[in-house]
């Protein structure tokens, strides 16, 4: 959702309180703190239909108490919000009112999401299990209350769905929450066996996974994944692609101290899409080819707008070893390059797009694998 993008603070975590539920019944908070509901003349008023529970993640390490006094603030001006933010050691701050629309995964989900849930991000693992346990029981009971299957990103329309579902059954390009959950030991398959059978009040699983006879491991599939690149300084041309990434002049795609303002990207096996966000219009549309004599759909950006941030999604072939695109950036007025990004959310940090807006990006590296050689 697009505050995901805004949100660069992080301040002090507040005091956690108890979450409680009974045993095999369908999880109720004990409390939910109501500080930064939307008032009744705010938020949308339009019902929804019963059919999806949305499970997101915040994408940045700030407490849920910031992000839902975020929300209050800026729903009308940023355009987003959702009804609960999880987070601070198990708690719940509402900010949208359940049964109307909230403005978090676009227009469907939207409409058929009656309940849709932040789990803000956290480094400190057991402050992270107070908030899944009260995560996956929010969800669990917010299905059940309307009558929602508490199937996760099944391949039916209605249930619990991750953005990421939404993203690759309908619209978007977010990935949540599945690489934060990663970053706490959290499979997707453990998440979906949490959510259909929920935590008791001490935190312990209803129903545990049995533990799987183990099978033998698979000869893995790794493919080498070469991407090239370029950028093309604003008022002059285009500079010579780079392959992958190196060291010297050579390993970097753009200029020193320069503008650039087009980009193309492209790998020699499976698929990548790539989008930019420039000084002038924000964030353009991604593309999925790289021509860079088709300046409307074969390179990401405006002949003459100032390019300040790069987003990319690389997707690996099937059957092959999961592979994501790590990149990082720099800009005219900082030196050293900024935080590596992962398209899927699994780099501690900085981790949404390269770049820092409001400052021209003069060079970028790319190099796509299993794991960050930055």
């Amino acid at each position: 959702m697009n505050l995901k993008n805004k949100l660069r603070w992080i301040m002090a975590i507040v005091t956690t309180f108890l979450f409680a539920v009974a045993v095999g019944q369908s999880a109720k908070a004990s409390a939910i703190d109501n500080s930064y509901a939307l008032s009744s003349n705010q938020g949308s008023s339009l019902r929804t239909s019963n059919n999806v529970v949305i499970a997101h993640a915040t994408a940045v390490y700030a407490p849920a108490r910031n992000v839902a006094i975020f929300e209050n603030r800026t729903w009308y001006s940023n355009g987003a919000y959702v009804q609960y933010i999880v987070g601070d050691g198990g708690k719940i701050y509402r900010v949208g009112a359940e049964g109307y629309q909230a403005w978090g995964a676009g227009s469907w989900a939207n409409a058929n999401a009656p309940v849709q849930i932040e789990l803000a991000q956290t480094y400190d693992q057991a402050e992270f299990r107070k908030d899944y346990v009260t995560y996956v029981n929010l969800l669990r009971s917010s299905a059940v209350k309307y009558g929602i299957p508490t199937d996760v990103d099944s391949s039916a329309w209605r249930g619990v769905k991750s953005h990421l579902w939404i993203t690759n059954h309908v619209w978007g390009d977010h990935t949540d929450p599945y690489g934060y959950l990663a970053s706490h030991g959290v499979t997707k398959a453990q998440f979906a066996h949490d959510v259909k059978y929920g935590f008791s009040s001490s935190g312990n699983n209803v129903n545990p996974t049995p533990t799987p006879t183990p099978k033998p491991a698979k000869p893995a599939n790794k493919k080498a994944v070469h991407v090239t690149y370029a950028l093309h300084q604003k008022g002059k041309q285009w500079l010579n692609p780079v392959k992958d990434f190196g060291s010297g002049s050579n390993g970097f795609a753009g200029v020193p101290n320069s503008v650039h303002d087009m980009l193309y990207i492209k790998v020699n096996r499976g698929s990548l899409m790539y989008r930019v966000h420039t000084i002038e219009d924000g964030w353009l549309p991604f593309v999925h080819k790289a021509n860079k004599n088709d300046t409307v759909s074969g390179v990401a950006g405006i002949k003459g707008h100032t390019i300040d941030g790069v987003q990319m999604y690389y997707t690996t072939p099937s059957g092959e070893t999961y592979q994501q695109s790590y990149y990082r950036s720099q800009t005219t007025q900082r030196t050293g390059y900024l935080g590596t990004c992962a398209d899927n959310g699994t780099v501690a940090g900085y981790d949404s797009f390269a770049g820092m807006l409001g400052e021209p990006l003069d060079r970028l590296q790319i190099h796509i694998n299993d794991n960050s050689k930055y």
